[in-house]
């Protein structure tokens, strides 16, 4: 009769069963390996991500600094269009009392008020209001003109003088943050190449495509008819590179963008980010509509447009084009309406 007793397990099959656990203990294992190896590229991922956001801080405050400047050359070129000004009517008083000089010198020789009267420094003679009586009500009230210019000619070409100097100065500041920028983008493009060329293909697309998920921005009409014009420029910027430092068309920073695209609709927006949360009216999040701008962070180091839908048109960073992104992305700090 046979038994239905279970048989121990026999040498043969315990050493298969101790085999088998640790084939599993070692799948478990080698499994664990990937993620283990995955972690110092997910930390080079995001240091790249980090020089990214500290090259866009340093490309806003070049942006500063280059719109300073150029906005210090406009000043300077008018101070010395109103030096010459001025210069002219100098020129044309001296003439005239010159004149006055040689008639009295043919007469019968130069008056000596009218030697002060012609010197480099009219205040001498000014002070002097003895002397005043000897020539006339005209040519004392153009003594006084002449004393007045020149002392006007004298604060402008001190104030052309204090601009140049603080023009130079915005040079000098403009071409360090250049330098900052090149330098964290030239250390992230470095990092990047570490990375093995699946992970490097990965960052890539993540970089060049907003989120998948989103569909497309509707239903929210834009506040104005300035704001509709802006937002249909944005969008037809979709897909253009990060350029950092640049304004457009053919590329734009995140700054860059939403100046570009408000010009479109005939708005003068400032350049950089800080400056363009303040040029419009401040509003909730909760009642953005397409064409806000929204700017991030508590510096405003970063800003995009609105586009209803839980989303913003913004300039990412370099390797990223303009896209679409979730309005959420990054800390918001304020949304302003243009």
């Amino acid at each position: 009769m046979g038994s239905h007793r279970r048989l121990a397990p026999s040498g043969l099959d315990r050493g298969a069963t101790a085999a088998v656990g640790l084939l599993s203990v070692a799948t478990a294992v080698l499994g664990a390996v990937p993620a283990a190896v995955a972690a110092p590229h997910d930390g080079t991922r995001a240091e790249v991500d980090r020089l990214h956001t500290e090259a866009e801080k340093a490309t806003e405050a070049y942006n500063e600094a280059d719109e300073r400047t150029d906005a210090l050359r406009e000043e300077i070129g008018a101070a010395q269009d109103e030096i010459a000004r001025k210069q002219e009517r100098i020129n044309t008083l001296r003439d005239g009392l010159g004149s006055l000089a040689g008639a009295q010198y043919r007469s019968g020789g130069v008056d000596p008020s009218l030697v002060l009267l012609l010197s480099a420094d009219p205040d001498d003679y000014l002070d002097k209001a003895s002397v005043l009586d000897r020539i006339s009500t005209h040519e004392a009230g153009e003594l006084r003109e002449l004393q007045g210019v020149l002392r006007e000619i004298a604060q402008d070409r001190a104030e052309a003088a204090r601009k140049l100097a603080e023009l130079e100065q915005g040079r000098k500041a403009a071409a360090a943050h250049k330098r900052t920028v090149e330098r964290k983008l030239a250390e992230a493009r470095r990092l990047l190449a570490t990375l093995p060329a699946g992970e490097r293909a990965a960052y890539g697309r993540a970089s060049r495509s907003g989120r998948p998920d989103l569909t497309a921005p509707g239903g929210a009409v834009p506040a104005s008819g300035r704001a509709a014009a802006a937002f249909a420029a944005a969008r037809s910027a979709l897909g253009r590179p990060y350029v950092w430092g640049a304004n457009g068309p053919s590329g734009f920073d995140c700054s860059g963008l939403t100046q570009w695209a408000y010009a479109q609709a005939g708005v003068g927006l400032p350049r950089t980010s800080q400056a363009q949360r303040y040029a419009g009216r401040r509003i909730p999040l909760s009642q953005a509509r397409p064409g806000d701008l929204v700017a991030y962070r508590d510096d405003a180091s970063h800003i995009g447009m609105y586009a209803g839908n839980g989303q913003v048109i913004h300039a990412p960073h370099p390797g990223a084009p303009v896209r679409y992104d979730p309005v959420g992305m990054m800390p918001v700090s304020s949304v302003t309406r243009v």
